[in-house]
């Protein structure tokens, strides 16, 4: 691979990696500092998709990314419903808002399954109309993304340093001492939610910005993508302070975009994408484990080896 095609596969990959990011952080909020794993992922990158395409094409680009929060916001809140006033487990909570998010979306984009923003003022162009004539004018879709997750990354900090922030990281670690503190753990968990999908539904809305497209499948696999990402962002990083770990989560959705990246590249077949998705969720749960049992394994084959 020569240094041209390498840059600009680190490009493509930096520009996916920090709109990906984003769903990451939303992970990291839900599923690492509440402990609820929301399954509605899939369904709520790609309403966010939809939302912020129609407010594109409608004439609205800056709206859309409001719309798109606000989308997500919606299905967190309908996904937390289920969980804490209907008695439905979470993950099946968020399998049922995933399939029924599928409808939604469809009506969304007008009963269209693809809605095309070729020609469509979006977010981008509108950074790179603001930036023509400057060196980085071909970066725009670069440091649109950039902002956002500089923006969601500060945001987290400041949020789960708060009362409150504080509270959703208490309900996630013993729901049962927070409601024996007064506080609400149905307040926390809707809260908690409602933000981790705002974020998701503003991924989906630059993606599909991104791409000058938004289609109903779209979000198919995110989950596994961000789990994935949130995996490798915690080996990367460990464990420290909330910023650390959430630049963590950022530097973990670069690293599985570039592996897609170098693996497109290399002309694998887009049917086995999904394989290479299942390999790097695998190698990012188990090696950590692994490494935790090298000392043990190493112990047993020198036994054997005196034995013999």
């Amino acid at each position: 691979m020569n240094p041209s095609a390498l840059l600009a596969v680190g490009q493509t990959a930096l520009e996916l990696g920090l709109i990906c990011s984003l769903t990451v952080l939303a992970l990291f909020l839900s599923y690492s500092m509440l402990n609820v794993c929301d399954l509605s992922t899939d369904g709520c990158f790609t309403l966010g998709a939809a939302v912020g395409a129609m407010a594109a094409v409608a004439g609205y680009p800056l709206l859309s990314i409001p719309a798109a929060m606000a989308a997500g916001v919606c299905s967190g809140y309908i996904t937390a419903l289920l969980q804490t006033k209907m008695g439905i487990d979470s993950l099946l909570a968020g399998i049922i808002v995933n399939t029924g998010l599928y409808s939604v979306n469809i009506a969304v984009m007008a009963g269209s399954s693809l809605v095309n923003m070729n020609k469509t003022t979006t977010v981008f162009t509108m950074m790179k109309d603001l930036l023509a004539g400057t060196p980085l004018e071909n970066h725009n879709r670069t440091i649109v993304a950039l902002i956002a997750v500089l923006l969601t990354v500060a945001f987290l900090t400041v949020f789960l340093n708060t009362r409150l922030g504080l509270a959703i990281r208490a309900t996630g670690n013993n729901p049962d001492m927070v409601r024996s503190s007064s506080i609400n753990p149905v307040f926390t968990t809707t809260v908690g939610l409602c933000v981790a999908n705002a974020f998701t539904g503003l991924s989906g809305c630059l993606m599909a910005q991104s791409q000058k497209s938004a289609e109903i499948n779209l979000g198919s696999g995110m989950v596994t993508i961000a789990l994935a990402s949130l995996l490798i962002g915690s080996t990367l990083m460990g464990r420290g302070g909330i910023f650390t770990r959430a630049v963590g989560m950022v530097l973990g959705a670069f690293v599985f975009r570039l592996v897609y990246a170098v693996a497109l590249r290399l002309n694998m077949p887009s049917f086995m994408l999904k394989l290479v998705s299942s390999v790097i969720v695998i190698l990012a749960i188990s090696l950590p484990y692994l490494k935790s049992q090298w000392p043990m394994i190493q112990r047993r084959l020198t036994a054997k080896k005196g034995g013999a």
